[in-house]
């Protein structure tokens, strides 16, 4: 088999795999170094001894993701307040037609699988939510077939006991509810500000030490409507300051760039018609690919 012929194989399964790393790093810059690193051992392999591409390039990017999982762990119990994943910027319709794949990759649900064990994460999501049979999950993080079903037993009863509840995005009821933030948020407008948020809505922002963002979330709707106000009269100061709305792990999300450095992205999440939490990445380190467009699938 040719070079021409494994690249061809691996690109047409990329949005996949590259959503399966993602969803087990819950970084975007790791999981491009993954399937980097994942290509070229695929390149390596003999095609003749592989019988099922989608299922062997799984387990070979779980493989690695997992190892790349447990060496960043030490870097995440130093780091400075809250760690959030990286935003993921889709396609405006890309995830919203497939219910398990858009809460797969919401907010919520990334922070939810960070409580997990690195296997149990792994498993949770090969199993839940692509689908994958216990044979090839067992392969993939180097378990046995029980005990890879204990172990999803296990994180299928975490996350259930702990998730939020998920609805199909209704994206004219998000639209119109996003458009009134706006409003609010750049005229002042505490009274309407309040309005739109829950009444336990929640601020959790992650500088990672390296820009400024509360060290701890904060929680109420008047804390949090303080918060925005604050931010958005700092930045009617700054000059050249430009705001564009997109869509981030099918979010509505703001970007904020000063001319053209990107200072954060704040992701809007909506339930029930209130919004209930933002998720402010202002770590930079953390925004270095978030405005290449991704696709995912499962």
């Amino acid at each position: 088999m040719t070079t021409d012929e494994h690249a061809e194989r691996f690109t047409l399964l990329r949005p996949l795999l590259f959503t399966i790393v993602y969803e087990i790093l819950g970084s975007a810059t790791e999981s491009d170094d993954v399937l980097q690193d994942s290509y070229l051992r695929w390149a390596a392999v003999e095609l003749v001894t592989v019988r099922d591409t989608k299922s062997y390039l799984a387990r070979l990017v779980t493989r690695q993701a997992l190892n790349a999982l447990r060496a960043s762990a030490r870097r995440r119990e130093d780091y400075i307040g809250p760690w959030l994943p990286e935003p993921l910027l889709l396609d405006e319709h890309d995830a919203s037609a497939d219910v398990v794949l858009a809460e797969s990759v919401s907010m919520a649900m990334l922070v939810l699988l960070e409580t997990l064990t690195p296997d149990e994460r792994a498993v949770f999501v090969l199993r839940e939510v692509f689908g994958f049979d216990y044979n090839d999950i067992a392969a993939a993080v180097g378990k046995s077939t029980m005990t890879v079903r204990q172990v999803a037993h296990r994180a299928r009863e975490h996350v259930q006991a702990r998730r939020q509840r998920f609805e199909p995005v209704d994206a004219a009821k998000i639209a119109q509810i996003t458009e009134q933030f706006m409003t609010a948020a750049t005229t002042g407008d505490t009274e309407g500000l309040l309005s739109l948020l829950a009444q336990d809505a929640t601020w959790i922002a992650d500088g990672g030490g390296k820009a400024i963002a509360a060290r701890r979330p904060v929680v109420g709707a008047e804390k949090v409507a303080w918060c925005l106000t604050d931010l958005f009269h700092r930045a009617s100061r700054t000059p050249n300051l430009r705001i564009e709305m997109v869509n981030c792990n099918n979010m509505p999300a703001i970007i904020v760039y000063s001319d053209d450095h990107l200072e954060g992205v704040f992701l809007i999440e909506i339930i029930d018609g209130k919004i209930t939490n933002f998720y402010a990445i202002r770590n930079p380190d953390k925004l270095v690919t978030v405005a290449v467009p991704r696709q995912i699938s499962r």
